[in-house]
C-alpha cells in the first residue's frame, strides 16, 4: 500500500512520508512522476513540523537517483568487484564465515553498527536478533563516538538507557544549552523539529536561552547570552552550579523528594567545586556562574540540555550524570517545562523487575575496557583486529557505518581493516570503509522502503506516532535490508536453513517476541496464546507485522480486542500525516527501573570518577584545542556524495582566532599544517571571532580522498579527516566514548599545499 496519493495531474502523484536523514524527523511531500523524484517540499499537514524542512530532506531526491549508490552484491575477486547475485553473496558469506567462527570461535566476529540503522525501522527491528544469534561480545557503534556517556548515566541514575530525559522545549522558561547546537544538528537526544521556529518562541513569551559553548555557533547566535568554555571543562562548570545550589540553599526538589537517593552524596562531592575555583580554569567567571545557577533554581519551569560537545571529551558520563542531576536538585526532572519522559506508541509494558546496570559486565582483549550496554568502546577496535590470541578480530561485520573515516585515528584503524581475514559490509556505496570488505551487500534506497521512526519516537518533546509506506516498490532483484539480516542470521547459523529463510526465520523470531511478551504479567496481551496472537498478525510480514505488534501492546494500541479504539498499524495508515498523541506528561513512577526504585543521584562509578576530575584542576597545557562542529548539510559522510549538499563555499576550513593567527603568523585561505599526536593534515584556515582564543575547529565527516571508493562528487569535495588527529588512547574512562573535542594539536602554517613537502621545521605551539 502506497502512502496517501492526490493527482496533481494525470502524471504527478503526491507521496506523504517522514524524513529519515536525521533526528528531527520533519514530514515531506513528495512529488513523483513514474519511477522519478520531481520535487520534495515539507508537510504543511504534519502535526509535528508543520512544513518545516532542511536541506537534507531535499536530498532524498539525489539520494534516490544516486549514480554511486549500489544496487547488486559485490564480490571481491583480487584486486576488482564483480556483481553478483544475492544466492552468490550469500553462499561466499557462508563459506568463509563459518570456518572462522568454527576454528576461533563466535567472538572472532566484531561487529560495527553505524549511525543510519536508528533511522531504518527493518535494521532497528530485525538487529537484535542478528547481533543475539552471532553471539560476539566484539559489537561497537557509532553510539561510543557520539552518545553512550548519556545512555550510561541513564543506566545508572534511572535503571535504563531507554529512560533518557528530554527536554520540554515548548513549555519551558529557561533553557541551558551545552555542548549542543541544534539549529545545525536539528536536535540530537531532543526529537523536535523546526528548532529555530520554537527557540524563537520560547523568546517570544518571555523566556530566556543560554549557550556554554567554545565555539559561538549558529544556535549561540540566536541567544540571550552565549559564554565561551575551555574544551574538557564543562563537568567543573555544571559541579559550580551544583556548589551554589547547596551553598545558598537553593536546592528544591519538588514533588521528586521521596524518589530521590544520594542528594547528601552530592553536596559532598561538590563543595570542592565552588565557582571562584572553577570558573578560572574553564574561563567563565565565578558571578556568571552562580547568576546562571539561581536563576535556573528560581524558574519555574526551566531545563538544562547537553549534547555532542558534552558527550565527546574525558568527562563525557559525569557532563551526562550532573545536567540531571542539576535537573533533579531544581526540581525540573518530570516536571513541565523542564525535562520528561517521552511515553512512545511502541514502548514496551516493563516487568517492574529491578536490574542492575547493564556495565562491566567483560572487558576488551587489549586494554581491559569496560563493556557498557553490550557493546565495547570503538576506539578500541584496531586494536582488538591487531592482537594475536584469544579473542583477536579475525572477521568483521560492518553495517551503515563508516568507522575507518569516523573513528578516532583512522588511519590506525585503516591500516587494521586490512588484516581481517574475512570482511562484509551491508552499505549503499563503496567508502573509505566497504573498501576494505570482501562482499558488499547493498540497501536499498530510502524511498523503496517503508518507515516508522521507532528510535527517535522515543526521544521526542511530543509523543508522535508517523508510518509511512515505501513511495517506489522495491526492484524485485534487491532486498530490503530486514531481509538480509534474516539470510546473515542463516548464513551464520550452525544448521543450514532450508526453504523460504525469509519466511522461516522472520516467524521464528516474532513467535518468540509474542512469547516473551505474553509472560509478562504487566503486559496487556499477559497469558494470550500465542497462537492466536499471530493470527491476528499474519496479513501482514516483516517490519510491519512487528511494527503492528509493537502499536498494539503498546500504551496507546487496541490490546489485540481489549481497547476496540486503540492504535493499529491500520489506523496509522489512515492518518498519512502522523498523529500527535499529546504532550509529554509526568511519568518517573512508570519509568525507574532502578534496584531501589528511585533515581540514583550519586552512582557509586561516577562518584569515584570525581577524583580524576579533581585532578585536572592543577593541569595545563601550551597546545592548541581541536574542538569540532556540526553543519546543517552534514549529518554523516556519505552526505557529502550530493551535490545539494556540497555546493557552495567550502566547509571544511579550519577555524582560528584572530589573535591566534596574528601570533603564529597565519592569513585567511592560507593552508594550516595541523599536528596531534595521532598523526597530521593539511587544511584551509579560515579566520574568525566565532571560535575562543587557543580553540581551533574542524568539521567531521570529510577526508574523501582514499584510494579504492566510489564517491564521485565526495571525492571532488574531499576536504581533510579531522580523525587522522583524534586519538583513539584517549577516552572518557567510565563510558569508553571517543574524545572528540579538546584534542592537543600544534598549528603552523603550512609549507607548501601538499604534506610531503612539509618540512621538518619545529612546529609552534600556542
Amino acid at each position: 500500500m502506497k502512502s496517501e496519493t492526490s493527482k496533481v495531474d494525470q502524471s504527478i502523484t503526491v507521496n506523504y512520508r517522514t524524513c529519515p536523514l536525521c533526528e528531527a524527523t520533519c514530514g515531506l511531500e513528495i512529488h513523483t512522476k513514474g519511477q522519478e523524484v520531481v520535487h520534495i517540499k515539507g508537510d504543511k499537514l504534519d502535526p509535528f513540523s508543520r512544513g518545516y524542512l532542511c536541506p537534507k530532506g531535499y536530498s532524498l531526491k539525489e539520494l534516490h537517483s544516486d549514480p554511486d549508490r549500489l544496487t547488486k552484491p559485490l564480490i571481491r575477486r583480487g584486486e576488482n568487484w564483480q556483481e553478483a547475485s544475492w544466492e552468490e553473496a550469500f553462499s561466499e558469506i557462508r563459506m568463509k564465515l563459518r570456518p572462522i567462527i568454527e576454528n576461533d570461535g563466535k567472538h572472532a566476529v566484531g561487529v560495527y553498527l553505524g549511525n543510519p540503522i536508528v533511522h531504518n525501522l527493518g535494521l532497528m527491528l530485525y538487529m537484535p536478533m542478528f547481533l543475539r544469534s552471532l553471539g560476539t561480545k566484539n559489537i561497537f557503534s557509532a553510539s561510543t563516538l557520539d552518545q553512550i556517556p548519556k545512555q550510561l548515566s541513564s543506566e545508572f541514575m534511572f535503571g535504563s538507557d531507554s529512560n533518557l530525559s528530554i527536554p520540554d522545549i515548548d513549555r519551558t522558561d529557561y533553557l541551558v544549552m551545552i555542548g549542543a547546537n541544534p539549529l545545525a544538528s536539528n536536535g540530537s537526544l531532543m526529537t523536535a523539529p523546526n528548532m529555530r521556529g520554537r527557540l524563537k518562541s520560547l523568546q517570544e513569551r518571555g523566556g530566556k536561552f543560554i549557550v556554554i559553548d567554545p565555539v559561538r555557533t549558529v544556535t549561540a547566535k540566536q541567544a540571550d547570552e552565549h559564554h565561551f568554555i575551555r574544551p574538557g571543562t564543562d563537568a567543573l562548570f555544571l559541579f559550580g552550579m551544583v556548589h551554589t545550589f547547596f551553598a545558598e540553599n537553593l536546592v528544591n526538589l519538588g514533588h521528586l523528594t521521596d524518589s530521590v537517593h544520594g542528594v547528601e552524596d552530592i553536596e559532598k562531592v561538590s563543595r570542592d567545586f565552588a565557582p571562584e575555583l572553577v570558573g578560572p580554569k574553564c574561563g567563565i567567571p565565578a558571578e556568571t556562574i552562580r547568576s546562571i545557577a539561581r536563576e535556573l533554581a528560581t524558574t519555574p519551569k526551566a531545563v538544562v540540555y547537553g549534547r555532542m560537545g558534552t558527550c565527546t571529551q574525558q568527562f563525557g558520563t559525569m557532563n551526562s550524570w550532573l545536567i540531571d542531576v542539576i535537573n533533579v536538585l531544581t526540581g525540573h526532572l518530570d516536571s513541565e517545562g523542564g525535562v520528561m519522559f517521552t511515553n512512545p506508541a511502541t514502548r514496551r509494558t516493563q516487568t517492574k523487575k529491578a536490574r542492575k546496570p547493564r556495565y562491566n559486565r567483560f572487558q576488551s582483549a587489549v586494554r581491559n575496557l569496560p563493556e557498557v550496554l553490550g557493546e565495547l568502546p570503538t576506539s578500541s577496535l584496531a586494536e582488538e583486529i591487531e592482537s594475536s590470541g584469544p579473542g583477536q578480530i579475525k572477521a568483521f561485520i560492518s553495517m551503515a557505518g563508516n568507522p575507518a573515516l569516523s573513528a578516532p585515528n583512522s588511519e590506525r584503524l585503516n591500516k587494521a581493516l586490512e588484516k581481517v581475514e574475512f570482511m562484509v559490509s551491508l552499505d549503499c556505496y563503496l567508502n573509505e570503509t566497504t573498501r576494505h570488505a570482501d562482499v558488499i551487500l547493498p540497501a536499498p534506497s530510502p524511498l523503496e522502503r517503508s518507515h516508522y521512526d521507532i528510535t527517535f519516537y522515543s526521544l521526542a518533546i511530543r509523543n508522535i506516532a508517523h508510518y509511512s509506506p515505501a513511495v517506489f516498490d522495491l526492484p524485485k532483484e534487491h532486498k530490503d535490508e530486514w531481509e538480509t539480516l534474516l539470510h546473515l542470521t542463516a548464513a551464520i547459523s550452525d544448521q543450514e536453513i532450508k526453504g523460504d529463510i525469509t519466511q522461516t526465520v522472520d516467524d521464528v523470531m516474532i513467535k518468540e517476541i509474542i512469547k516473551h511478551e505474553a509472560k509478562n504479567e504487566n503486559s496487556p496481551i499477559y497469558e494470550k496464546n500465542v497462537v492466536e496472537v499471530m493470527g491476528l498478525l499474519n496479513e501482514r510480514r516483516g517490519p510491519e507485522r512487528l511494527l503492528d505488534f509493537y502499536l498494539r501492546v503498546g500504551p496507546y494500541g487496541d490490546h489485540f480486542g481489549k481497547n476496540p479504539d486503540g492504535l493499529t498499524l491500520a489506523v496509522l495508515k489512515d492518518h498519512p500525516h502522523g498523529m500527535d498523541l499529546g504532550a509529554l506528561q509526568p511519568r518517573i513512577k512508570d519509568s525507574l527501573q532502578t534496584p531501589s526504585g528511585k533515581i540514583e543521584l550519586a552512582p557509586s562509578v561516577l562518584i569515584a570518577d570525581v577524583d580524576r576530575l579533581k585532578e585536572t584542576m592543577n593541569s595545563h597545557s601550551d597546545h592548541f584545542l581541536l574542538v569540532g562542529r556540526r553543519d546543517l548539510r552534514s549529518n554523516n559522510s556519505w552526505m557529502h556524495n550530493l551535490p545539494v549538499l556540497v555546493k557552495g563555499e567550502d566547509r571544511c576550513k579550519l577555524w582560528l582566532h584572530p589573535v591566534d593567527a596574528k601570533r603564529i603568523k597565519l592569513q585567511a585561505g592560507d593552508q594550516a599544517l595541523v599536528q596531534s599526536r595521532t598523526g597530521q593534515i593539511e587544511v584551509p584556515v579560515q579566520i574568525t571571532e566565532d571560535v575562543m582564543p587557543g580553540i581551533v575547529s574542524l568539521p567531521h565527516g570529510w577526508g574523501h580522498n582514499l584510494p579504492g571508493i566510489r564517491l564521485h562528487v565526495a571525492e571532488q569535495n574531499a576536504g581533510s579527516n579531522v580523525n587522522i588527529l583524534t586519538d583513539e588512547q584517549v577516552i572518557d574512562t567510565v563510558s569508553g566514548n571517543a574524545v572528540l573535542n579538546g584534542v592537543p594539536v600544534r598549528v603552523e602554517k603550512a609549507v607548501d599545499t601538499s604534506i610531503g613537502s612539509v618540512t621538518t621545521n619545529a612546529l609552534q605551539e600556542k
